[in-house]
């Protein structure tokens, strides 16, 4: 795999030569050193890859670490660093099952469809990248198929996700990514000049959870680094939308990280039927307005909605994408996916939190090396930028 830089051949080594020491200390250990340029990212003594990275295994201290498809990769403990509070995060790094089973087991199954639907860009987070200075080092936590990796030629782009079959189509596509967690990044303090986290926080089921990864957000950047999040709002543009979506019996609590399914709450009058996703703009249609006498029953619906946060959205993987003898058949056996012959798919649930007015900046509260400099509401989605300021 080439190293891809985004920056022309004449810009790139000077900038290489000049940097070479600060790239050497990518990693939060002090055994993995720098390899060659097309193993930047893999310690050259104690791991191995393969040429197409599906399986890279690397041994950190007296821990091991094996990333590859189809596996749950193996996290080491860290310290978080809040300004002047270190906070041990053994129990929030934690991967509750209702992630294991329709977070990460969902994307790894949907990944090749998943991806050709994810080719656009949003606008604001395309301008935020475009606007960055020559030689910035980003990191995309959360990076999915990587469509923002390399968006800014002058830039390094540097993505990991959670999910080993999106980081492999990253890999085809000769991007630099890794298997990494969002609440663990891998990642020294301070390397990076930014950090965006694009639709990744509101799969994460607990607040502590969701604050963690704000949290290594911030740690991972430098003083005066910025850091991008979106995350999907419950104000949703589409109003309709959120009633074709299955709406969680109560916010997450600890008994659900058991082997058991979280509780859904069934609809009272309207049908929850399941859509596909689509890269389309959620716009244009509103709540229309009947002198119904069930209109009152309407708007205690209403009320509901705007107090439920946490759902299941499907995802649709047509029959002809799906692997009927891999990963969608054990994913139909143990229940975590349905058939739909009426629209010949396999329909797989994926949990969400969607995140309501102000959330995400309280979620910033006792963060204190970060101020927010920016939040605005775009496309159906939350967005705040922070910088780091100790």
């Amino acid at each position: 795999m080439m190293f891809t830089s985004g920056l022309s051949p004449s810009l790139m080594f000077p900038y290489f030569i000049t940097n070479f020491n600060r790239f050497s200390s990518l990693f939060t250990t002090p055994a993995v050193n720098w390899c060659t340029l097309e193993n930047w990212l893999v310690n050259d003594s104690q791991c191995s890859k393969s040429n197409s990275m599906k399986e890279i295994n690397c041994k950190v201290d007296s821990s091991s670490c094996t990333l590859a498809p189809n596996r749950e990769p193996c996290i080491t403990d860290s310290l978080s660093v809040s300004g002047n509070c270190t906070t041990s995060s053994t129990s929030v790094k934690s991967t509750p099952e209702i992630e294991k089973k329709y977070v990460h087991h969902v994307y790894d199954a949907i990944a090749p469809h998943f991806s050709a639907t994810r080719f656009a860009k949003w606008p604001k987070v395309a301008a935020f990248l475009s606007s960055l200075p020559l030689g910035s080092i980003v990191f995309d936590a959360g990076c999915g198929n990587g469509k923002y990796l390399g968006l800014n030629q002058d830039c390094f782009f540097i993505g990991c996700d959670i999910s080993p079959s999106l980081i492999k189509i990253c890999s085809d596509r000769e991007h630099e990514v890794l298997v990494a967690d969002a609440v663990n990044l891998p990642y020294r303090t301070g390397f990076g000049d930014v950090a965006i986290s694009i639709a990744v926080l509101h799969h994460l089921s607990t607040e502590n959870r969701r604050r963690k990864a704000i949290e290594e957000l911030v740690r991972v950047v430098k003083k005066g680094g910025l850091v991008l999040i979106t995350v999907w709002a419950v104000e949703q543009e589409d109003s309709k939308l959120i009633t074709k979506w299955t709406p969680l019996n109560e916010k997450y609590v600890d008994e659900w990280v058991g082997p058991g399914s979280p509780r859904t709450r069934a609809p009272s009058s309207s049908s929850l039927e399941s859509i596909p996703e689509s890269e389309v703009s959620r716009s244009g249609e509103h709540m229309e307005v009947c002198n119904e006498p069930h209109v009152s029953r309407d708007l205690e619906e209403e009320k509901n909605i705007k107090n439920q946060q946490e759902y299941f959205v499907p995802w649709h993987l047509p029959y002809h994408r799906a692997e009927i003898s891999g990963a969608s058949a054990e994913a139909l056996a143990a229940g975590l996916a349905t058939k739909d012959d009426n629209k010949g798919a396999v329909v797989y649930n994926r949990y969400y939190h969607v995140f309501s007015e102000g959330e995400l900046e309280s979620l910033t509260t006792g963060i204190n090396n970060a101020r927010i400099v920016d939040q605005f509401f775009d496309k159906s989605n939350w967005c705040i930028i922070l910088e780091k300021t100790v």
